[in-house]
C-alpha cells in the first residue's frame, strides 16, 4: 500500500485569532524516566508515604481525565475534522486510513485467536467454550468504548464460561484486566503512528525508535485508564517525546485513533477471556485451592 507523504492542493488555515500556550513542567523523556525510577524505587523500598502519595496522585490524574479532559476530546476532534476538511486531509488521506483501519481489525483477530490459542494449550481445554458465550461483550464494548463501562457485561459473559474459566479466577482475573490488558488499543496505535507519521513527515520511525517506543507503550498501557481514549491520552508523551511528533501529528493521531477505539475495546476485552483460562489453568496446574466467594468479600 502506497502512502503519499505530502497532500497537494491543501487549503491554507486561516491565522489564529487567539492561542493559549501552555509549557510542560519538565521535558517529556525526563518525566517519564522520573516517574518509572521513582515507582521501581517505591516498590524496592516499600515506602508506604511515597506509595500513599503516589496512589492519591493516580486518582488526582484519572479524575482529571474522566471528568475534564474525555468530555472535552470529542470537541477537540470535531475541531481537528472540521480543520482537517477544510484542507481537504479527509478526502486525500482518509482512504488510506480505513484501509489502516482494516489491517488494524484483522491484526486484532489474529492476536484474540493467538492469545486463545495459547490459553487453550496451557490450560488444556477448548477455547470455543469461552469464546462463545463472549458476543456480547464484544459488542457492548464497540458500543461504549470503555473496558470499564463493559465489566459487568464481561464477568457475566465469564461466568457463563465455566468449567473452562474458574468462578473464583473470573472474580479476580476480569476487573484486573480490565484495567491492566489493552492489547487492542496497543496494537492499533502502533500501526497509526507510523501511517500518520509517513503522511506528515515522510518517513517511518527507525526500527530502533519503534522497539523503544513499543517498550515503553506496553508499560504505560498497564496503568492507562480504561476509559474512551485511554490509552493513546496516557502514551502522549510517549508521542511527542520519543517518536517526535510536533501539535499536528499529535492532533490527527487523536482523531484518527477516535475511528476505531471501539474495535480495539472489543479485542482488549475479549482477550480478557483468554487470559482468564490461562489463570485457571496455572492455579490448577500449581494445586490452589478454590477460594469461595465469602472469603473474596472480606476486607483486605
Amino acid at each position: 500500500m502506497s502512502i503519499a507523504s505530502k497532500a497537494d492542493g491543501l487549503k491554507t488555515l486561516p491565522d489564529i485569532v487567539f492561542q493559549l500556550d501552555i509549557p510542560q513542567i519538565m521535558p517529556v523523556m525526563s518525566a517519564l524516566v522520573f516517574s518509572l525510577l521513582l515507582g521501581l524505587a517505591a516498590t524496592w523500598t516499600k515506602a508506604k508515604v511515597i506509595t500513599g502519595v503516589l496512589e492519591e496522585f493516580q486518582q488526582i490524574v484519572l479524575s482529571i481525565v474522566t471528568k475534564i479532559v474525555i468530555p472535552i476530546l470529542p470537541i477537540f476532534i470535531a475541531f481537528t475534522f472540521c480543520a482537517l476538511s477544510y484542507e481537504g486531509t479527509i478526502t486525500k488521506q482518509l482512504p488510506v486510513f480505513l484501509k489502516v483501519v482494516v489491517i488494524v481489525m484483522v491484526g486484532h483477530f489474529i492476536w484474540m485467536a493467538l492469545l486463545y490459542a495459547i490459553g487453550g494449550v496451557y490450560s488444556g481445554k477448548n477455547p470455543v467454550e469461552v469464546i462463545k458465550n463472549y458476543g456480547p461483550a464484544y459488542i457492548t464494548a464497540v458500543g461504549t468504548m470503555s473496558s470499564a463501562a463493559t465489566l459487568a457485561v464481561a464477568l457475566r459473559c465469564a461466568k457463563k464460561s465455566q468449567p473452562p474459566l474458574r468462578d473464583d479466577m473470573v472474580d479476580f482475573g476480569i476487573p484486573l484486566f480490565a484495567n491492566i490488558h489493552l492489547c487492542g488499543s496497543v496494537l492499533t496505535e502502533v500501526f497509526f503512528v507510523m501511517t500518520v507519521s509517513k503522511i506528515l513527515y515522510g518517513s517511518i520511525p527507525s526500527i530502533g525508535t519503534m522497539l523503544l517506543f513499543c517498550a515503553l507503550l506496553g508499560v504505560f498501557a498497564i496503568g492507562a485508564p480504561g476509559v474512551p481514549g485511554g490509552t493513546v491520552m496516557a502514551s502522549l508523551g510517549l508521542i511527542t517525546g520519543i517518536l517526535g511528533f510536533d501539535e499536528t501529528g499529535t492532533a490527527l493521531m487523536l482523531t484518527i485513533f477516535a475511528l476505531q477505539d471501539s474495535f480495539g475495546t472489543a479485542c482488549n476485552v475479549t482477550g480478557d477471556g483468554a487470559l482468564t483460562m490461562m489463570l485457571t489453568g496455572f492455579v490448577e496446574k500449581h494445586g490452589i485451592r478454590r477460594q469461595k466467594s465469602s472469603d473474596r468479600r472480606q476486607p483486605l
